[in-house]
C-alpha cells in the first residue's frame, strides 16, 4: 500500500505520472479479479470433488458394514447352516426351560436292567465252604446271586444253499425243475438282511462307501465292493418309488408344509438338498438348482393348497396356490443379526415377544393338532 507522501510525490510529478499510477492500479485490479475468478473455479471444483468423495465414503462405509455383517454371520444370526460355523462355539437361541438336566418325570428310560428270560445261564458251583473248607458237593443251593452280561453273539455270515429238485417224469419223459423262492435269482448273491444293513449304513448313517466296505469286511469277514453297495442302493431306490409317491401325495394334502433348502456337494459340484415336511412325513430331493425350477421339478409345492412355512426365499413366495407363513426360527436369527451388528434394542424385545407367543401357542391343543 502506498503512503500519503508517495501519492503526493506522484501528484507533484504531473498528470502523466498520475495517469501511469492509475493504469498500474487498474492492471493490478484486473490481475486480482482474474486470480479471484480462478480461485472461485478451483473452489467449485474442490466442492464438487468433495461431494463425490463424501458419497463414495458413505458407499464404502455401507459396503464395509455389509462385509462385516457377512463375516459375523453364523447359524445363530442368519440363515447359514451350522456347518458354516467351523469350530466357533455359537450360542443357542433356545430358551432355558427351568427344568433340571437329565430325563424328566414320565420319560421312558433306557437303563440296562436284568431280564427274566436270559438266553443262556452259566452256574458257578460252590464245591467247598469258603470258611471251614468242608465239602458242599452234595448240598443243594439255597439260592443264587445273579449277574447278567448283555453282549452281541459272534457275528458271521451264514450261507444258505437253496436247491431246486430236478426230476424226470416217468410218464411223459420230460425233465422239470422246482421253483426257487422269489428273489433267489443268481448262483451266488447277498441276502436281504445284509442288503438292508448296507443301505442303512450308507443312506441313514451316511457312512461313505469305502468305510462301509471296510466296516462290513471287519465285522462280517465278508469283502463287499463299492460297486455292489451302489447296486444295492439303486435297487432300494427303485423299490421305494411307490412309497415316495404316497409321501408326496400326503404332503400335498396336509394343512401345514415346512420348506427349506441347503447346499451340498456331489462329485465336487454344487447341488441343493430340498426338504418338504409336516409333523409326520419328510421328503428330501437333490437338485442342481435352488429356486423355483427345482421346486417345480420336485412337484410338491405346485400342488399344495395349505400354508407353506419357509424363510423369505423368493422362490417360495411365487406360489399363489397356497398361503404363506414365514419361519420364526429365521426371524429370530435375523433379529439377532440386527441386534449384534446395529447395536439396537428393539430386536431383543421382538425376539422375546415371538418366543412368548410360541410358548402360548404350544399350550393350545388346537394348534398342536394342525
Amino acid at each position: 500500500m502506498m503512503t500519503n507522501n508517495e501519492i503526493l510525490e506522484v501528484y507533484n510529478q504531473g498528470p502523466a505520472s498520475v495517469v501511469e499510477l492509475v493504469k498500474g492500479l487498474f492492471a493490478k485490479i484486473d490481475d486480482l479479479v482474474a486470480e479471484n475468478k480462478a480461485l472461485r473455479e478451483e473452489i467449485a471444483e474442490l466442492k464438487a470433488e468433495n461431494k463425490v468423495l463424501r458419497q463414495e465414503i458413505v458407499q464404502l462405509k455401507t459396503e464395509v458394514k455389509k462385509l462385516k455383517d457377512q463375516i459375523n454371520q453364523n447359524s445363530n444370526n442368519s440363515s447359514k447352516p451350522p456347518s458354516c460355523d467351523g469350530f466357533k462355539k455359537i450360542p443357542n437361541l433356545r430358551q432355558k426351560s427351568g427344568k433340571p438336566t437329565g430325563g424328566q418325570i414320565g420319560h421312558q428310560g433306557y437303563t440296562l436292567r436284568q431280564t427274566s428270560n436270559p438266553d443262556y445261564v452259566q452256574v458257578y458251583k460252590l464245591p467247598a465252604c469258603p470258611y471251614c473248607n468242608s465239602s458242599l458237593v452234595d448240598v443243594n443251593p439255597q439260592g443264587y446271586t445273579a449277574r447278567q452280561v448283555f453282549d452281541i453273539p459272534p457275528v458271521k455270515i451264514e450261507v444258505t444253499e437253496h436247491r431246486a429238485e430236478i426230476k424226470r417224469c416217468p410218464h411223459c419223459g420230460k425233465t422239470g425243475q422246482a421253483e426257487f423262492l422269489a428273489g433267489i435269482e443268481q448262483p451266488v448273491q447277498y441276502g436281504q438282511r445284509i442288503k438292508a444293513l448296507a443301505t442303512y449304513l450308507t443312506q441313514y448313517q451316511l457312512i461313505p462307501l469305502d468305510r462301509t466296505c471296510e466296516l462290513l469286511s471287519d465285522v462280517l469277514d465278508t469283502p463287499i465292493s463299492e460297486g455292489t453297495l451302489v447296486n444295492i442302493n439303486n435297487r432300494c431306490y427303485a423299490k421305494l418309488e411307490s412309497a415316495e409317491t404316497q409321501i408326496m401325495g400326503q404332503l400335498k394334502a396336509s394343512r401345514i408344509l415346512n420348506n427349506d433348502e441347503t447346499g451340498c456337494s456331489i462329485e465336487g459340484r454344487r447341488y441343493w438338498l430340498h426338504v418338504a415336511s409336516n409333523d409326520k412325513l419328510t421328503h428330501y430331493a437333490v437338485h442342481n438348482k435352488r429356486g423355483s425350477q427345482a421346486t417345480g421339478d420336485i412337484g410338491i409345492l405346485p400342488g399344495f393348497s395349505g400354508t407353506a412355512v419357509h424363510d423369505y426365499w423368493k422362490a417360495y413366495l411365487k406360489y399363489d396356490n397356497c398361503s404363506h407363513a414365514l419361519c420364526n426360527a429365521h426371524h429370530l436369527r435375523a433379529l439377532t443379526g440386527i441386534e449384534e451388528n446395529d447395536n439396537q434394542q428393539w430386536p431383543k424385545q421382538m425376539k422375546q415377544l415371538l418366543l412368548k407367543m410360541k410358548e402360548e401357542v404350544d399350550t393350545l391343543d388346537f394348534f398342536q393338532n394342525l
